[in-house]
């Protein structure tokens, strides 16, 4: 067995209490979406201040069904060969789809600071195919909501916060993931909350919950209420078995509903700790020659503790993914790296809104370590001396 890492990557934030939900659950008897998956959907919208919450198997589950929402929303807010903005840097599931529901992806270059996609560079990239915006706050850092929103408003595009990285971020006394039409976010074991496998999406449009709502479930109409615009049967017997649109199965346990209930009960307190772990990180690991931190927009929630290594150091980022490794510090690369560079875009309709250097730089040159719900002070201070030592021996 390989020797476990000193600081890992990601740890789960469980104790005595998500083991009893989880046991509750088995007692009960009921596995399938019930009463706990409904409980945690009432408890995340109201802790994100939002109308609706909608508990589904992934993050991921949680994008593809933002996008199908958005197709099949009764308003058709987007359709086949629209186009979307997107960062050139991401997670694939931000991107496949909108591939798969037939969009085409127009890809823009990141912000070389903080990561997230370059506001300056949106003008620039319109077309009159374009609209929408998939907006990506990356590790925990969200991006300028404000600018955004008003961005959008202006060009009468649909926003979808891809926020599965950055639950409890804030731009001023917001949560990320609120501001669009939609937001999206992972409940996955490395993420800030888990439920083993989860995730959920938030939303103010009653019409797009409820499309999304049956589309998780096969597309047929047994959770809808009786004010909803898809078309129910009067009969209760037929209303149990009545399809309306293409769906699927993206339901999630009542293990995972049961766990989030706790989980959601401590994302205050995880959210305080990762922020306390990011003034330790920069005390430690900042202002070190030829290594650049991400910078925050609003308050991060800190996913992780991304490095770019510049100047100098440039070209070297094996050599010191080796001295990581000897050292027992888990890292990986920053999101997919440069998502253009990957094979699987051979298969995507899409373009690029101009050159894309930092997203190059990124894929070359990035690398990005944990963060947790505890304190890890003392792996920092390792952490910052391994880097200065590195730096100072190129």
């Amino acid at each position: 067995m390989p020797e476990a890492a000193a600081y890992p990557l990601a740890t789960d934030s469980w104790d005595d209490a998500e083991l009893a939900a989880i046991a509750r659950v088995v007692q009960s008897r009921r596995f399938t979406m019930g009463p706990e998956v409904k409980a945690f959907e009432e408890e995340a919208a109201a802790w994100f201040g939002t109308r609706h919450a909608l508990m589904v198997n992934s993050g991921s589950s949680a994008n593809l069904l933002a996008v199908a929402g958005l197709i099949y929303h009764p308003d058709e807010l987007l359709g086949l060969g629209d186009e979307v903005l997107v960062p050139a840097v991401s997670w694939s599931t931000t991107y496949y789809p909108l591939h798969q529901y037939g969009l085409k992806l127009r890809f823009v270059d990141i912000d070389r600071d903080t990561l997230n996609l370059n506001l300056d560079l949106l003008e620039g990239a319109l077309t009159p195919r374009t609209r929408a915006v998939m907006a990506v706050n990356l590790l925990g850092n969200p991006i300028d909501l404000v600018r955004l929103a008003d961005f959008c408003g202006r060009h009468d595009l649909q926003l979808i916060e891809d926020n599965c990285e950055s639950m409890g971020a804030t731009v001023g006394d917001r949560q990320a993931g609120t501001w669009g039409r939609c937001g999206t976010f992972s409940t996955f074991f490395s993420h800030h909350i888990s439920t083993m496998e989860g995730g959920f999406i938030l939303t103010d449009d009653t019409p797009l919950y409820n499309v999304m709502t049956s589309l998780r479930a096969h597309g047929w109409v047994r959770e809808q209420p009786q004010d909803t615009h898809l078309e129910i049967p009067s009969d209760d017997f037929m209303r149990m078995f009545r399809f309306v649109l293409p769906g699927y199965n993206l339901r999630p346990l009542e293990m995972s509903g049961a766990v989030g209930r706790e989980q959601i009960k401590k994302l205050a307190s995880i959210v305080a700790e990762r922020r306390a772990n990011a003034a330790r990180f920069r005390a430690h690991c900042g202002n070190i020659e030829g290594i650049r931190l991400q910078m925050e927009t609003g308050q991060s929630s800190w996913f992780g503790f991304s490095m770019v290594l510049e100047e100098r150091l440039a070209g070297r980022r094996s050599e010191l993914v080796e001295l990581l490794g000897a050292a027992r510090i888990d890292c990986r690369p920053i999101v997919t790296g440069n998502f253009l560079l990957n094979p699987v875009i051979r298969y995507f309709d899409y373009s690029v809104a101009g050159p894309t250097p930092i997203a190059e730089e990124i894929d070359a040159n990035g690398l990005f370590v944990g963060n947790h719900s505890y304190d890890i002070g003392e792996a920092l201070v390792r952490l910052g001396q391994l880097l200065r030592s590195f730096s100072k021996s190129i």
